[in-house]
């Protein structure tokens, strides 16, 4: 018995699980947290 492969239908399974993995990276990624000097700001701004 001959098998064949549902080409279109497998890709289209491929993009909602790799979305899905993508939208579970978006969600649980951190922003990179930076030191900011409020003083050194506010000095720039007067000027």
């Amino acid at each position: 018995m001959a098998v064949t492969t549902l080409k279109r239908k497998l890709r289209r399974k491929r993009q909602g699980q790799n979305a899905r993995v993508l939208k579970m990276k978006q969600l649980s990624a951190k922003p990179v947290i930076k030191n900011v000097d409020v003083e050194e700001l506010k000095k720039s701004f007067e000027k």
